[in-house]
């Protein structure tokens, strides 16, 4: 089965078909080829769109194509320039389809249509190896035969496309401007983004998808051509509307579009029959039709099965009840019953709840033949994605979606390796550091330095009154991150006392706070709180009215709090998890564990909009049970709240979902047994303390949407537990992300786009100056949409309420400053559009994204540039690393190392965040973790803040011959300086021999050192000098774990060792070269770690 999709972008768009839309269709048209030689059966699903589409000669992308394998003679400059030809990007590192990389002898490729990257290794121009590997790890995963490549692109760069394409566009549009972007890229032999919307120029003829396959039958679904007529109009429209805007002198700021004529890259609904004339051509519809003459009518004798909504609907109602009676009563009529599932998970659910209810004789079927060899007393159970059950004369099938509703399940996705997003946020030049002794300072980049007469990759840092520090490499783990690139930020001064006095307060404030932590949670271990354990029948059907499958973090958090519930102390847990991500979920299980077993459960949100969410989610995933839910917030009526608060007095409401007003003084609870508590930080102090108060003997669930780093989360074990949700909902689709010159036309398009599918959009800019332009520019773009305005500075009640009206959909568009960015979580909103993405930084543009794409729609990112102007280097890098994460998830990765942006005070108050000012984030989570260790009595924790240093006089570093982009050597030292032990950097090694080819000398030096600055550690070594004569030892604070041994040591080794007056030792030796020091200094202080370790 070939699948052959048309391109998920605009007619006449300005952004390129996606790789993977790209890939897939090229794979497709491969596929017909290959078909077209050596025919089989086969089934070549497509759509109307794609079957409009005009597409270049089979020859041209057979041509295209290239096999080869080991042994072969295989120019490797040429298949660069037929890559780059022909669509792939050349990369740092392979990660996704359609990308390169080169280095040395060294190629990594990505091709479409295949399931792994593969890694040629060649030797001059003979192919030496073709290696599969993990673009997660990096790590090669076995050999492979051959490579076979087919393009990237349905535009392919060659000599003879470009000048076609310079004498048809000026054919067609007249001689270029000066400013055609378009026409001076393709000449220069650039890709361009969208130039594949200009496809008729680059060939001579272009063909229908029926050329590829002169001899197949067609198949039209129902409503095809209804549906081939329609996007004919549309393309139509928007041939129109380009020339219209291309003829309008209003374009203000916009770049010039020449449009194709449509016939030339689309077929019309009569040259579509022309071109499928003369072949079997079937048409399916689900409706009775008259008999044409010349026609032939086929029934099918299907029926829909049997839909159990009526059911479902009904509390009084077990919809599964009734789905084991209408099986039997199948049954009783002779046909075979089959029960479908989504997936493994579900249906393993299914089955279980099923069988609770009376239904046995069960069996797994896999094949239509089992089913056919089914005895007449077994029920079949098969893994099958249906929407709805059917009926045959024979056979029944009932589906999950019948009985439960709408599931939402899609396969789920790799996950992507934490380094990716190590190496995509690494140090850049200009960012604002922190060094372990010296301060804040600003990083400028990397600089090799010639130190003991070797060269050495240093770390160039700025500080205060222009003084520098040069960082060997191999200490880089004494920086961290100072967190948000804020230029204000004052830098020290080298040697200056300011920094120890600012670092020795913390410390002292982080003692303080750790023994306050540990022993809020020594006072809850003590207390005790009822045990609560879910009815076991009632909670399985409860919990498969969820329509998903949960994620493994999601179940294990719900394990954990159905853990800490029956526990019979306080639960304190917080459920950290991306929005959307499932965590009302788990507050919905907890909450109907302790409503079932009597007790009152109290929901406290922020705001109205969160509490009507909340209040509708928790109403209807308890219709139908004996459970009470009520809201209390500033939306209802003083009648409905007044009926509230007496119900909570007397113990009649069960649930009550609502804003602070629930912290009021004047509410009582009869038996409160659960707090759940929703975006805690946003919660004002007096607040706090309140919850406190209700805090003492309930339990207490905490959800938040801030990511909290792991370090931090290392830091507050023991204090609150923590469950993290870092995997995406199975049926979330990945947002798709433009990034496009600020135009007109589309975003108009994108607008009306997403009102016509029943959606609305946010529009979001970067400062509240912005909001009238925008304002003005839409009511003129876009006059029938109607657009709310809100920023940070409205009033909170104006503000609700115009969130409130948006959430009902009274607007079309809200269009906002950066509030959007929190919390709010409207699933309607499915497109978002950002005015100047280039002033956002990483996380607030991923923040902002994940406002959309919450339900089962795909969503639109759409980031817009200012025309006719060049980016910063940080602004595009920053937009690249977001395109190219969407995947769900990486948020969490991504979050925190820009959680500055955002602060982190929501774990222990107000206080934090300028603590974190002073030092830095990162340094801030590792002096709090150190303070919390120290206040519990361990003492390893204490001595994270200094690094050995070592001079053996060789050269240290990652040659740049070796690895070419400077953002991936740093990665790869920031990488160096966490290992720690012989294994670690055996197999870090190992990578970098598989990822870039032998290790030069420099390299292999460079990871003796780290060795040897790991052994260093252990023994106390402060400083080693080694030179041709020996060896210098200096300890840290001047002290030895185990002076007896040492001095016996030194006294074994007689004339060839002595203590200086300075307490440092001389080890005398002779060694010429720097690898024999390097040796020899490992062989050293090897025995001195012995020692140390007694």
């Amino acid at each position: 089965m070939l699948e052959l999709p048309a391109w998920d972008c605009l007619p006449y768009d300005r952004v390129s078909p996606g790789a993977d839309t790209a890939a897939r269709r090229l794979d497709a048209l491969s596929g017909m080829i290959a078909l077209r030689d050596k025919p089989h059966r086969a089934v070549v699903l497509t759509t109307a769109n794609a079957i409009l589409q005009l597409m270049p000669p089979p020859e041209i992308i057979a041509a295209q194509g290239f096999t080869a394998k080991p042994g072969n003679v295989v120019n490797m400059n040429t298949l660069i320039a037929r890559l780059e030809g022909s669509g792939f990007d050349r990369v740092g590192t392979v990660r996704d389809v359609g990308e390169f990389a080169v280095r040395g002898g060294i190629l990594d490729l990505y091709a479409p249509g295949s399931t792994e990257p593969l890694r040629l290794d060649f030797f001059g121009d003979t192919l030496e190896t073709i290696r599969a590997f993990d673009p997660a790890t990096q790590l090669t995963t076995g050999s492979r035969p051959q490579v076979s490549l087919q393009p990237m692109s349905e535009v392919a760069l060659t000599p003879e496309t470009i000048s076609r394409f310079r004498r048809g566009y000026i054919d067609t549009f007249g001689a270029p401007s000066r400013d055609d972007a378009l026409y001076a890229a393709v000449s220069e032999g650039r890709r361009f983004a969208g130039m594949e919307h200009w496809l008729p120029l680059f060939y001579e003829r272009l063909v229908t998808v029926f050329d590829y396959l002169p001899d197949a039958s067609v198949v039209f679904d129902s409503l095809a051509h209804e549906a081939i007529a329609e996007r004919r109009t549309q393309i139509e429209d928007h041939y129109d509307a380009r020339l219209r805007t291309a003829e309008s002198k209003s374009l203000g700021e916009a770049v010039p579009y020449k449009p194709i004529a449509p016939d030339r890259m689309y077929l019309s609904a009569e040259t579509l029959a022309k071109a499928a004339g003369g072949r079997l051509s079937v048409d399916l519809t689900p409706f009775e039709v008259p008999h044409v003459p010349g026609r032939r009518l086929i029934h099918a004798r299907t029926r829909t099965g049997r839909n159990f909504a009526q059911e479902r609907a009904d509390p009084s109602q077990n919809v599964f009840d009734h789905a084991v009676n209408h099986i039997a009563s199948l049954r009783a009529n002779g046909r075979k019953v089959v029960v479908a599932g989504w997936s493994e998970g579900s249906l393993d659910r299914l089955t279980q709840i099923l069988d609770d209810h009376g239904l046995g004789n069960m069996q797994r079927v896999a094949t239509l033949a089992a089913v056919e060899a089914l005895s007449r007393d077994k029920i079949g159970l098969a893994v099958l994605p249906l929407e709805h059950g059917f009926e045959t004369d024979k056979l029944s099938v009932v589906a999950e979606q019948d009985l439960l509703g709408d599931r939402l399940v899609r396969r789920a996705r790799k996950k992507r390796a934490a380094d990716f997003i190590s190496e995509a946020g690494s140090l850049s030049t200009g960012d604002i550091i922190v060094h372990q002794d010296h301060g804040i300072g600003r990083f400028i980049g990397l600089k090799t330095i010639q130190a003991a007469g070797a060269p050495h990759d240093c770390l160039e840092i700025h500080y205060a009154g222009d003084g520098r520090l040069f960082l060997p490499v191999e200490n880089i783990e004494l920086l961290s991150r100072f967190g948000s690139d804020n230029a204000e930020v004052a830098l020290d001064r080298l040697g200056g006392g300011a920094w120890q006095s600012r670092k020795a307060k913390l410390k002292k404030k982080l003692l303080e706070m750790a023994g306050q932590l540990i022993r809020i949670a020594a006072e809850r271990k003590m207390r005790g709180a009822p045990s609560l354990v879910p009815a076991d029948g009632l909670y399985g059907e409860f919990a498969a009215r969820f329509p998903y499958d949960e994620t493994d973090d999601q179940q294990g958090a719900i394990d954990s709090v159905l853990d800490d519930l029956s526990a019979g102390r306080p639960m304190d847990r917080l459920i950290c998890g991306d929005v959307g991500f499932g965590k009302t979920e788990v507050a919905l299980r907890a909450a109907f564990v302790a409503a079932m077993e009597g007790f009152q459960v109290a929901v406290v949100v922020p705001t109205t909009l969160l509490s009507r969410q909340h209040f509708k989610t928790f109403s209807e995933r308890f219709k139908g049970l004996p459970v009470r839910v009520r809201q209390a917030s500033r939306l209802v009526t003083a009648k409905e709240l007044a009926e509230t608060k007496t119900g909570l007095k007397d113990g009649t409401v069960d649930i009550v979902v609502g804003t602070h007003a629930l912290l009021g003084s004047s509410i009582t609870f009869k038996n409160l047994g659960l707090l759940i508590v929703d975006e805690e930080q946003h919660f004002g102090v007096k607040h706090k303390e309140r919850l406190k108060e209700l805090k003492s003997d309930v339990h207490v669930l905490t959800l938040s949407a801030t990511p909290i780093p792991r370090t931090l989360q290392l830091a507050l074990t023991g204090v609150r537990e923590l469950s993290l949700i870092a995997t995406p909902p199975v049926d979330r689709m990945a947002v798709r992300t433009f990034i496009s010159p600020f135009d007109p036309l589309v975003i108009r398009e994108t607008l009306l786009r997403e009102r016509y599918r029943g959606g609305q959009s946010f529009y979001v800019v970067p400062r509240i100056s912005d909001l009238k332009e925008i304002h003005d520019f839409l009511r003129e773009t876009v006059p029938e949409l109607k657009v709310a305005t809100a920023n940070g500075q409205m009033p909170a009640g104006e503000l609700d309420d115009i969130m409130n009206a948006f959430y009902d959909g009274q607007y079309d568009v809200l269009l906002s400053t950066t509030i959007v960015e929190s919390g709010l979580d409207i699933p309607s909103a499915n497109t978002l559009i950002v005015h100047r993405a280039d002033m956002f930084g990483l996380a607030q543009l991923y923040q902002l994204r994940g406002r959309v794409g919450r339900s089962k729609l795909r969503a639109y990112a759409l980031f817009t540039l200012p025309a006719n102007r060049k980016l910063t280097d940080t602004a595009d890098r920053r937009l690249k690393v977001l395109q190219s994460l969407d995947t769900l998830g990486a948020g969490f990765q991504l979050a925190s190392h820009d959680l500055d942006i955002r602060g982190a005070g929501n774990l222990l108050g107000e206080e934090q965040s300028g603590h974190i000012k002073e030092v830095g984030f990162e340094l801030y989570q590792q002096m709090l973790e150190e303070a919390v260790a120290e206040v519990k009595g361990e003492p390893e924790a204490t001595d994270g803040t200094w690094s050995p240093q070592i001079t053996v006089g060789t050269a240290v570093m990652i040659p740049e011959s070796y690895i070419s982009d400077l953002q991936l050597r740093l990665g790869l030292y920031r990488r160096i300086a966490d290992l720690d032990t012989p294994e670690e950097i055996d197999a870090f090694g190992a990578e970098l021999i598989d990822r870039f080819g032998p290790l030069p000398d420099e390299v292999q030096h460079l990871l003796k050192i780290v060795y040897i600055k790991a052994l260093c550690r252990k023994a106390n070594v402060e400083k080693l000098d080694a030179g041709p004569k020996g060896i210098v030892i200096q300890f840290r604070d001047k002290t030895f774990p185990n002076p007896v041994g040492l001095v016996k040591m030194i006294a074994e080794q007689g004339s060839l060792a002595k203590i200086r007056g300075d307490q440092s030792v001389v080890f005398i030796r002779d060694w010429p070269t720097p690898a024999k020091r390097l040796q020899g200094s490992a062989v050293v202080v090897t025995q001195l770690a012995r020692l140390a370790a007694g």
